[in-house]
């Protein structure tokens, strides 16, 4: 390892002494504080820096605004954290092909400013759009209630440059919609938590904004008929956009349901969602119903834990109920928004002793039917929690991917499943 006078040296060529600095308070990472903050201007410089950790092994943690940085495991260690924060622009718009070039510190609120201008999108609600990048959502594979109509983000991204350990930049996928050919880096990299590289810059495809959207609301008073509702719209012929279910240890479930089309083409929406749901009571509502997944980490950081689940729609009456017994058993409080597509935001707010029973409860009951819970959040007490569960068969598979990328381990250290 290279002395930290020779390293610090070696960066500040790199970046320029401006952008080299050492690490305070706010740069912790999982309460592991950093040596150095480095933050390149170019995709090279993130590169060379990459490179140079890599030879003086040290290790590096990538950030863009920072708002997911508790996700995952605590990292091994913490050498070097590499801002992106500099490569924040909008390389091509080509709105006539429908696709966007973005660097990775860009926010998505900047992007999807710059794109509404062409009256187009990027087709994600991520959490904290002012403030997240758009590596940083990559990495995280962080989307909302749009991923029922339009796909998570791998399904979104069509090409990808990221800096690898040994400083090569390497890209993947193209700027056309239709390319599909090669090696699928961007959908390997995305979710990964920055273990395999950095991301630098991303291309997208885009859709167009609606020219007008209504959202409408509907409760039951059990969980069974909130599934046979939330199926039956699924099922059925309409061209909805998001379906979400609201529901908690202290209230009815309440499901919000997203239009997107012409005016005459939401009412036509509006009086087949009214057949199909028969008596159940349908009343109109804001868009403000959208931000119930953001909402959720609105709460007491230090006695709550946040994850993320994934079951069968067709399960969700049962899972429910299982956490109604629970509750009471074991006397915590629960509040989750459930997507139609089966992945799910669950907050639990109980004692520390006791959520570690529920995280075991949930996912105990979960794989048995193919599902999962990874945890997002929790107490300053549950640190030490493994955020992600039983890896399965697919661990040896991903270990040998991120040998094969990192084979030093440079890149966040056990950051990622079953340790990687």
């Amino acid at each position: 390892m290279l002395e930290t006078k020779s390293i610090q040296e070696e960066l500040r060529t790199i970046v320029g002494a401006g952008n080299l600095r050492p690490s305070t308070l706010d740069d912790a990472v999982c309460g592991m504080a950093p040596r150095f903050v480095v933050t390149p201007g170019t995709e090279q410089e993130v590169a060379a820096v990459l490179a140079s950790a890599n030879s003086a092994g040290l290790c590096v943690t990538p950030r863009g605004s920072g708002s997911k940085m508790g996700w995952g495991n605590a990292p091994r260690r913490v050498d070097i954290l590499l801002s992106t924060v500099r490569l924040n622009q909008l390389i091509e718009h080509a709105w006539a092909d429908l696709t966007v070039t973005v660097e990775a510190g860009c926010t998505l609120h900047e992007l999807q400013s710059v794109l509404a201008r062409q009256g187009q999108r990027l087709a994600l609600d991520g959490l904290w759009p002012e403030r997240a990048t758009v590596g940083g959502a990559l990495a995280t594979n962080d989307s909302g209630a749009l991923r029922m109509r339009f796909g998570s983000l791998r399904d979104l991204v069509i090409g990808m440059t990221i800096a690898l350990p040994d400083g090569t930049l390497a890209s993947s996928g193209g700027k056309v919609v239709k390319n599909v050919a090669g090696y699928d880096l961007p959908k390997l990299v995305t979710g990964a938590l920055g273990t395999l590289g950095t991301i630098t810059r991303a291309v997208f495809r885009l859709h167009p904004l609606p020219r007008n959207s209504r959202t409408f609301r509907f409760g039951a008073d059990s969980f069974e008929v909130m599934q046979r509702c939330m199926l039956a719209i699924q099922d059925s012929k309409l061209a909805h956009t998001s379906l979400q279910v609201r529901c908690s240890s202290e209230e009815i479930a309440q499901a919000d349901i997203l239009f997107e089309a012409t005016e005459a083409g939401l009412s036509a929406q509006e009086l087949q969602l009214r057949k199909i749901l028969d008596s159940t009571h349908v009343t109109k509502d804001s868009a403000e119903a959208w931000n119930a997944r953001q909402d959720l980490w609105d709460s007491d950081e230090n006695h709550d834990l946040i994850g993320k689940l994934s079951i069968l729609p067709s399960d969700f009456a049962k899972f429910s109920k299982l956490l109604m017994v629970w509750s009471e058993t074991h006397r915590f409080q629960w509040r989750m928004v459930f997507q139609a597509t089966g992945v799910a935001t669950l907050r639990l707010l109980g004692e520390a002793e006791t959520l570690v029973s529920v995280v075991r409860l949930l996912r105990s009951n979960l794989i048995q039917d193919g599902g999962s819970f990874v945890v997002l959040r929790k107490p300053k007490a549950l640190s030490g929690m493994d955020a992600w569960g039983d890896p399965g068969d697919g661990l040896a598979l991903m270990k040998a991917v991120k040998q094969g990328l990192d084979p030093k381990g440079t890149l966040n250290p056990g950051r990622f499943v079953g340790g990687i």
